[in-house]
């Protein structure tokens, strides 16, 4: 996630496809999209309008061809643009995204608001209507060591098995620092070997592409073991990300691993002209 993203300001389930071609509803044709799923986005790179004009900002995403979203915690980003939204009830930004066209059952948190207000967050959630908790990041500082990275993993564990009781599937969403090694280990690798494969499934982060690792390795490596994604390409050429199909990611590939690796959603995440231009290219997908 750059400057309008978390990324820079950070520093064996199967899923059927449905056939190519149109598929008609009351003389209404509508599109195979990926996976069969509806195209979302995340709502990170829109928080300033959405704290600004809430109900305008959903309609434009629903025109854009977006289906659903994926909201970060109010209260958790209440500093980082979605302050505005704290006061507003679970039940009522649900009907208001119902009421853009728009379904949202997946959120991002930070990690020690779900350490720390777990209870009130589970209880947000169902009122929001979520399937997902997403952990955004452990927010480990700089310099923790492999050892902190495996506390904070054990940690998740014991919050998934909280929410799976709750009816919600925890995750893990990763940036470019978990593809990185600490003594001679890529720190993705370690946590895909502590994190409890059903307590905690992931949603990774395509944009790695950036540093050479492909989701579609990472889908066949761990079969069952994700939920969902966050889509964005990189151009090598430009060295900065582009919309969906005009990068290096091969997107026919990703998609069929993605099957493979569990996915259930993606959404996309680069500024919101590059999330709009993207929107054709995934109609192209089936």
């Amino acid at each position: 996630m750059k400057t309008i993203s978390r990324r820079g300001f950070l520093g064996k389930s199967v899923v059927g496809i449905v056939s190519a071609g149109y598929l008609t509803r009351g003389g209404a044709e509508l599109r195979a999209d990926p996976l069969g799923l509806p195209i979302g986005c995340q709502t990170w790179p829109v928080r300033e309008s959405l704290g600004k004009d809430f109900d305008g900002t959903l309609r434009q995403l629903a025109a854009e061809g977006f289906r659903t979203i994926e909201m970060c915690s109010p209260p958790g980003y209440k500093d980082l643009g979605f302050g505005p939204l704290v006061s507003m009830k679970a039940s009522e930004m649900r009907e208001r995204i119902h009421a853009a066209g728009l379904k949202c059952e997946s959120c991002h948190y930070g990690f020690t608001e779900l350490t720390e207000h777990l209870d009130e967050r589970l209880a947000y959630a169902k009122e929001l209507g979520l399937k997902q908790m997403i952990i955004s990041t452990f927010w480990l500082p700089k310099g923790a060591t492999l050892a902190d990275w495996m506390r904070a993993a054990g940690e998740a564990n014991k919050l998934g098995e909280r929410t799976r009781q709750a009816g919600v599937q925890l995750g893990f969403h990763n940036h470019n620092f978990e593809f990185q090694k600490l003594d001679g280990q890529l720190i993705y690798d370690k946590l895909m070997g502590e994190l409890d494969l059903q307590a905690v499934k992931m949603q990774f982060q395509v944009a790695v592409v950036e540093l050479g690792y492909q989701a579609a390795d990472y889908f066949e490596k761990y079969p069952g073991r994700f939920i969902s994604m966050h889509l964005a390409d990189w151009s090598p050429e430009k060295k900065k990300e582009v919309p969906l199909g005009q990068g290096i990611v091969d997107w026919k590939k990703t998609f069929a691993a993605a099957q493979i690796g569990g996915v259930k959603n993606s959404f996309v995440e680069m500024d919101p002209d590059a999330m709009k231009a993207s929107v054709p290219f995934l109609h192209t997908l089936s």
